[in-house]
């Protein structure tokens, strides 16, 4: 079983898609910014792109999967699903916005 608690409170999981809708939004931006020229950007940054979203995907379907084969609440279910993404725009928000 993981260590990190998932809550059953529906207000936690709205924080958590909202949070992760923000942080998505503001890595769009970068990510495009970046492509247009109007920030440096990695050189394997369009491919780093694509990879990691079959990564997520993946990751949330397993992690789906064991929450709801151990009969966990719809609620469960979904944040653990949202997880993986939540971890990647997360990180992706924090190193885009990075200056240098």
């Amino acid at each position: 079983m993981p260590s990190r608690k998932i809550s059953n409170n529906p207000v936690r999981l709205w924080a958590q898609f909202a949070r992760m809708g923000i942080e998505a939004q503001m890595v769009i931006g970068l990510r495009t910014a970046g492509m247009m020229g109007m920030m440096a950007q990695a050189p394997g940054e369009p491919f780093r792109m694509v990879a990691e979203k079959q990564a997520a995907a993946t990751e949330s379907l397993f992690a789906m999967a064991q929450a709801a084969g151990r009969g966990a609440s719809a609620e469960r279910v979904m944040a653990a699903a949202l997880r993986p993404y939540g971890k990647r725009t997360r990180a992706n928000s924090r190193r885009l916005s990075k200056v240098g």
